[in-house]
């Protein structure tokens, strides 16, 4: 099954949906040069689709039982949908990466445990052990998506729901990030209602869940919903990001980040976006953050 997306505008469409991939070696997700891959469970089943760019548009095609779901959403799903992509620049930073990049869209995946579980997983350690251990669980736990590409379907909640704490020792994960995965899995179908919900009442429902603050609900937000002016406080990286891109100020803190977005309210991560897709780092100075092995303790 296969459908044709109209894009009014440009869509940049790897820069767009590069987010939802967690490191090189996920294997729910693939690009293969602009050209994506991803296995997802939909309400109506599993399924995987494979989106192109084409003329004019985004040729979406989608396997397995939640097909027809897939092209149904696929507006959202590819960024199509997102018409309030472009930010007035404050600085001449902004405008330059917007011109050099345009076509950033802010897509939204309602698979909303889909995105928590990764992003649960990354909450105050190394990305490279987070994604490490986001790796070994869909392997342990997931199967084979449908379609031709091979890829892996994420675990499945009432799996993770079910797994006892130390049964994610293994792959480094502690007991209190256990913890808030099981809970959250748990009860998957209260959180998937997010979808229809405005912001604010989703975040709040999200950050109920014991252990999901304001950097993790920020992080499903921009992704699951497509919300494009969720920042993350409270990341280690971030706030030294921004300050250098928009200040020259090779440290930050979250009240200095939030300072400088200021003027783009409503949009504020997607001007974080542009800078991270830019490749824009601050310098580093000091030794890196310690890797955590909780696996071998």
């Amino acid at each position: 099954m296969h459908r044709i997306v109209p894009v009014d505008g440009p869509l940049h469409l790897r820069h767009t949906l590069s987010p939802l991939r967690r490191g090189r070696f996920d294997p729910t997700t693939r690009f293969e040069g602009p050209v994506f891959w991803r296995a997802l469970r939909t309400p109506d089943g599993s399924a995987t689709t494979r989106m192109t760019p084409a003329p004019g548009g985004i040729t979406v095609s989608a396997w397995g039982p939640g097909a027809g779901w897939v092209l149904e959403a696929a507006p959202r799903l590819t960024g199509a949908a997102d018409h309030d992509w472009e930010v007035v620049p404050h600085h001449p930073i902004v405008a330059d990466l917007q011109r050099r990049m345009p076509g950033i869209r802010f897509p939204s995946w309602p698979t909303v445990i889909d995105i928590l579980v990764p992003t649960v997983l990354e909450q105050k350690v190394v990305a490279r052990t987070a994604r490490d251990a986001y790796r070994r669980l869909v392997l342990r736990l997931g199967e084979r998506a449908p379609g031709p590409a091979k890829l892996w379907l994420p675990p499945d909640p009432q799996d993770l729901a079910g797994l006892p704490y130390y049964e994610f020792h293994p792959y480094g994960v502690e007991q209190r990030r256990a913890g808030i995965i099981r809970f959250a899995c748990s009860r998957s179908r209260r959180l998937e209602e997010t979808v229809g919900m405005s912001g604010e009442e989703a975040r709040k429902r999200l950050e109920a869940i014991p252990g999901i603050g304001r950097w993790t609900s920020a992080e499903i937000a921009r992704i699951a919903w497509g919300d494009g002016d969720a920042v993350s406080v409270n990341d280690f990286h971030l706030p030294h990001t921004v300050s250098w891109a928009l200040a020259g100020e090779a440290r930050g803190t979250d009240e200095r980040m939030l300072q400088l977005l200021e003027p783009y309210v409503n949009k504020r991560a997607r001007v974080v976006r542009l800078i991270e897709a830019a490749g824009i780092a601050a310098p580093k100075f000091g030794p890196r953050q310690a890797i955590q092995r909780f696996s071998h303790f």
